[in-house]
């Protein structure tokens, strides 16, 4: 089978640290922390005291204001980061594209937890009657990718991973795959998530996965010997993927190229990553064999790096049993000191940034890295962006059952 090739031609982000890629992308350069004090919550009814909120977003301001109230906020999250990245690749449905040519498939792990609970409480209080009929349609996690569709008017491949916290780079490699093997010309992938919620919070709280650090600048600090916890992150992150053909007959920018995708499970526990971070290096050995290329290939890795204690060790071990001695060559870092992590989104977010680096020529750092760990002992890229001349990039996520998901980008020739 002829393989097509697939490039970016549009980036859209909502994050922490901005409702657009361009305040996003200059906060990570220049090392701004997007997290800050618990807002959309009580913060006294958690241990927990900060969260990376996406601030000032009105939905409003992307969707009918009727329209945006039949959508829970991380509905409202990908339209916004599809909507601009779509304007970014300069793609018109019906016009430049053909709409059953055109895809949508965005990741949720978790879909409309706000919603749920909200409706859970009206229907305690008020009964059936009370309970939006808009509830089951606003709270599905495939809501995201379909009110994309019905929006821009994408009839080919629509659809939804959801695989926890590798949701978002699943999505993507799922949707390069669709373009690869010609099923479509164009997708809008990504992930979404918007999980700062009363049940989320204190789930996460009771297994004691999220940090209990009140100190916004410090409590996500990845790779550090301190580390105590992830801090929980909401937004979205599409790109528009494209085959190479369809992009040179539009005359399309291009950001980038996606070459590799690898897929793995851990089959070892529901929670806790397999030791050494044996899947991951499955998934990244994987994404560099679908890629073609070699491990020293690579100039920079945007980690997984939760900042909790196990993912950081069995990850950093993963990567040295697959990079070797490359592996004290090669950057590494992790964009959620940050943006916090945000869940099912984090992968596409954290994708759009491995483009960026490749077509910026910048590595993204680890910010609040203080106090080195002998075991975690990588170039980490602390604290200050470095200026590098990337040819390939390699993206890790990894989620909750064991899923390991890794992408290969290349600056695009």
């Amino acid at each position: 089978m002829n393989k097509q090739r697939v490039v970016i031609t549009g980036i859209g982000m909502i994050t922490p640290l901005g409702n657009d890629v361009k305040t996003t992308w200059d906060g990570i350069v220049g090392g701004r922390s997007g997290i800050g004090p618990l807002t959309r919550r009580d913060a006294e009814k958690f241990p927990v005291k900060v969260a990376g909120e996406a601030k000032d977003f009105d939905p409003a301001n992307y969707i009918d204001k009727k329209e945006a109230r039949k959508m829970d906020r991380f509905t409202q999250f990908a339209v916004a980061a599809s909507l601009e990245a779509m304007q970014d690749a300069g793609i018109k449905v019906g016009e430049n594209i053909d709409a059953e040519r055109i895809g949508v498939w965005i990741g949720s792990g978790i879909g409309g937890m706000d919603t749920h609970e909200e409706q859970f409480r009206r229907f305690e209080e008020k009964g059936y009657k009370r309970v939006s009929p808009f509830f089951i349609p606003m709270m599905i996690p495939d809501m995201a990718s379909g009110q994309v569709s019905i929006l821009t008017g994408a009839k080919g491949v629509n659809a939804c991973t959801v695989t926890a916290c590798a949701s978002g780079a699943n999505s993507i490699g799922d949707a390069f795959k669709v373009i690869q093997r010609g099923d479509a010309d164009v997708m809008i992938a990504g992930g979404t998530e918007a999980p700062i919620t009363d049940l989320a919070l204190a789930g996460f709280s009771s297994m004691t996965a999220l940090s209990f650090n009140p100190d916004p600048k410090t409590a996500s600090r990845p790779f550090d010997k301190n580390r105590d916890g992830f801090v929980m992150g909401e937004g979205a992150g599409i790109l528009i993927l494209e085959s190479l053909e369809s992009a040179t007959r539009r005359k399309a920018n291009i950001y980038g190229e996606i070459v590799g995708y690898g897929a793995t499970a851990d089959a070892h526990h529901i929670t806790t990553p397999a030791p050494g971070g044996e899947g991951g290096a499955r998934a990244m050995k994987l994404a560099l064999d679908d890629a073609g290329v070699n491990p020293e290939d690579i100039q920079y890795i945007n980690a997984h790096g939760t900042s909790t204690f196990y993912n950081d060790l069995y990850e950093t071990q993963a990567i040295k049993s697959v990079f070797g001695e490359h592996a004290y060559q090669v950057a590494v870092s992790s964009t959620k000191s940050m943006t916090g992590h945000l869940l099912g989104a984090a992968g596409a977010i954290e994708a759009v940034f491995s483009v960026l680096a490749i077509k910026e020529g910048v590595l993204p750092p680890t910010i609040n890295y203080e106090t080195p760990d002998e075991e975690v002992d990588l170039d980490y890229v602390p604290n200050k962006a470095r200026r590098a001349d990337i040819q390939a990039v390699l993206s890790n996520s990894l989620g909750f059952g064991g899923h390991n998901v890794s992408l290969v980008f290349k600056k695009y020739e």
